[in-house]
């Protein structure tokens, strides 16, 4: 049987808030870049879904602004891909327009008119993405423009919709006579406990109203006909979808990880930004995922379900997770899996549509306002030009082979509950990934990232391997056989380094080597970390990864020198250069030991010198997508700001809540320093900016901190 198609998408909603509007297309930067078309159509897409959005083409009155779009559909249609043309995206309207006017369908329309006569390629269209949950967000939730918080504004708004679908269609089809209607939603699942059954079985019901008023099925015999003429829908309204049936040709299931819902009237059990109610019983509505014990991905049900009940081809529309990257391709795995054992049942699936392929902004809090939270897609687009992901890699092997080989991608999910053993003594080939150095702070760092990211790992510590010994490295890697190796083994100690100059290069120089030539011979990539103190600090910039190192001390030259080992080796390493690290999980490093003298009130010595903090989670977590990415060479990864030492104490202290008096800047020999250090080297980095600033650092650092008010250094 063949496989599904594969579609693709771009998180496009222009949504209002109160008089602000929030943008995604502009602020990915896509509308600047013709060029994404050609890096989407490369993934091996057939179709994809973009926005043509009325906000964007009409913000005002006046003729719509095609030039706008008009070189992106051109490029789809020159590389073969199919435009799924967007009209409104989650959208209000425009403000001349807004969804909850009586004539916003009418408006609607007649923008369709034109979009259609103008683009006469298109066959596909979708007029209103997801009316059922703009519905709930704009009118009964409050999220969005008209921010109502009742039924009655629900139902106009959803009505509105419907109507602007079915006049949509109606005057597309006068210029494009067959076109086709996708017509998207939510198709999440609602469960409940058994006192709140009847209000479950209400949501379900509801969650279907736009595509039974398409399909013209909502008569007087609807579970919900007198719900709708309860809050303000007329007969009339209703029996007008009646006599314009407009069933979608494809219906496109958009289905996320909180997509399902539970409902509990148990509410002592949960904060209280989670209750509501119906006014009759006040419960809890929460994602099915974290509360429902018999909760699973539910793809594929979702697939039969809508098929089952409107006898109508099926696709995943919208496929996206906002996680780490391995999560990220679990999901696609998993709702690949689902819509081909859906097709191979008998179920029509069209397509699966990988979504937000550059990302998407501040979603983690409904795109209510701007706080810039950025998640990753197929693209990243932190970097001078949007950066391929391991998820399109596995978008390009489903395209080719309909299959994703990445090792991560098969192992379990966060949603799925229990999951396989993080640490096993033995392992399938190219299923986890070998840390060595574990018992170190870095490497205690990535042993505890591992296991809350559901990464398998083997931790050794350099008690059990000693990088300094060739034939030790390649028993270890040739026993784990990994995917991955991660060296946390270096040595650290950049004063004693100047004393124990051999054994510091034997550890950051020949081991780094050991592990490059034993990850060569046996395809396992490398992950191993390098230092800002390679360089002189004869600028007074960030340095990027282009600058010729010039260390001054031998830790600095034992690092570079490792580096150099890694190049002649041909090897394809990802070597990470870091500053400062900052973390909660030891007590050795600088802003813990600030915190501590604040809390006794006593003054803190700060070296002046220049750095950019590296808060330890942030790098471990970034350095692990990087890795599951496939990259190499090397990365700066560091916080934004170039500050002194001082200058950080004082950050810290403020944002702690002490005295920044406290901190007295001084000489690095007065601080303890023996070798000689730059007095600037702060990471700038020309490939990429994928770290939190240094304030969201340090706020992350305050809250575990203050969870974990005794951390304790790792041997």
């Amino acid at each position: 049987m063949t496989r599904p198609a594969l579609w693709g998408g771009i998180e496009c909603t222009v949504n209002r808030v109160g008089g602000e509007w929030f943008d995604q297309v502009r602020r990915s930067g896509h509308d600047a870049r013709v060029s994404d078309i050609d890096r989407f159509a490369d993934l091996g897409i057939s179709a994809m879904r973009y926005p043509m959005l009325w906000e964007r083409m009409m913000a005002d009155s006046s003729r719509p602004r095609w030039e706008r779009v008009e070189p992106f559909v051109e490029r789809l249609l020159q590389r073969g891909v199919a435009p799924i043309a967007g009209l409104v995206h989650h959208g209000s309207g425009p403000a001349w327009a807004p969804i909850s006017d009586a004539a916003f369908a009418e408006r609607l329309a007649d923008y369709a008119s034109a979009a259609a006569k103008r683009f006469g390629a298109i066959r596909d269209w979708t007029p209103v993405n997801e009316p059922l949950t703009t519905a709930r967000f704009c009118g009964l939730y409050g999220h969005w423009y008209p921010h109502g918080r009742n039924d009655a504004t629900f139902v106009r708004i959803l009505l509105n919709e419907c109507r602007a679908i079915v006049l949509s269609m109606q005057a597309i089809r006068a210029a494009t006579p067959g076109a086709r209607l996708i017509q998207t939603d939510d198709a999440g699942t609602i469960t409940a406990t058994p006192a709140l059954a009847q209000q479950a079985e209400f949501e379900n019901l509801r969650r279907d109203l736009a595509l039974d008023l398409l399909c013209g099925r909502v008569d007087a015999a609807h579970p919900l006909a007198n719900y709708l003429l309860q809050h303000g829908a007329r007969e009339r309204e209703l029996s007008w979808f009646l006599e314009h049936p407009t069933p979608p040709d494809v219906i496109g299931i958009d289905y996320y990880a909180t997509s399902d819902r539970w409902l509990d009237d148990r509410i002592s059990q949960y904060p209280a930004d989670v209750l509501g109610g119906n006014g009759r019983t006040r419960y809890a509505d929460v994602a099915a995922t974290r509360h429902d014990t018999e909760w699973r991905p539910g793809f594929r049900r979702a697939l039969d379900r809508w098929h089952a009940k409107y006898h109508r081809p099926v696709a995943l529309t919208e496929v996206h997770l906002g996680c780490t990257r391995e999560e990220q391709l679990r999901w696609l795995h998993e709702a690949w899996s689902g819509a081909c054992a859906a097709r191979e049942a008998g179920t029509p699936v069209e397509a699966v549509t990988p979504w937000a392929l550059l990302g998407t902004h501040d979603w983690n809090r409904l795109v209510t306002s701007a706080a810039g939270h950025y998640e990753s897609g197929a693209f990243d687009i932190r970097s001078p030009k949007p950066r391929a992901t391991a998820l399109a890699g596995a978008i390009r092997e489903l395209s080719m082979l309909g299959h994703i080989s990445h090792p991560v991608a098969a192992q379990s999910g966060w949603w799925q509950g229990a999951r396989a053993p993080a640490v096993a003594q033995r392992a399938p080939a190219r299923s986890r990934l070998l840390i060595l150095g574990a018992g170190g702070t870095l490497g205690a760092a990535f042993v505890r990232m591992c296991r809350a990211r559901g990464l398998p790992h083997l931790a050794l510590t350099r008690e059990q391997v000693d990088v300094v010994d060739a034939m030790q490295v390649r028993r270890a890697v040739a026993a784990c056989r990994p995917w991955g190796v991660i060296n946390a083994t270096g040595y650290v100690h950049v004063d004693q380094a100047e004393v124990e100059r051999e054994r510091c290069m034997a550890v950051n120089t020949a081991g780094t080597r050991h592990l490059g030539d034993a990850c060569r011979r046996t395809g396992a990539r490398l992950l191993t970390f390098s230092s800002d103190l390679v360089f002189d600090g004869a600028v007074t910039r960030p340095y990027d990864e282009d600058d010729a190192p010039n260390p001054l001390n031998v830790y600095g030259a034992s690092k570079f020198a490792g580096e150099r080992e890694l190049r002649e080796l041909g090897s394809d390493a990802l070597v990470v250069r870091t500053s400062a690290f900052f973390g909660p999980w030891d007590s050795a490093n600088y802003v813990v030991q600030a915190m501590r003298a604040f809390t006794l009130g006593a003054p803190f010595l700060a070296p002046q010198a220049t750095i950019s903090p590296t808060y330890v989670p942030a790098l471990v977590d970034a350095a692990l997508d990087l890795l599951i990415d496939g990259e190499s060479g090397i990365w700066h990864l560091s916080s934004h700001e170039a500050v002194t030492w001082g200058e950080l104490a004082r950050r810290v202290a403020m944002v702690a809540g002490f005295d920044a008096a406290l901190v007295e800047e001084c000489e690095g020999r007065t601080a303890g320093w023996v070798a000689a250090r730059p007095s600037y080297s702060a990471l700038g980095s020309r490939r990429a900016w994928i770290m939190p600033s240094l304030e969201r650092s340090l706020e992350s650092f305050m809250d575990s901190y203050r969870r974990d008010a005794a951390p304790t250094r790792a041997p």
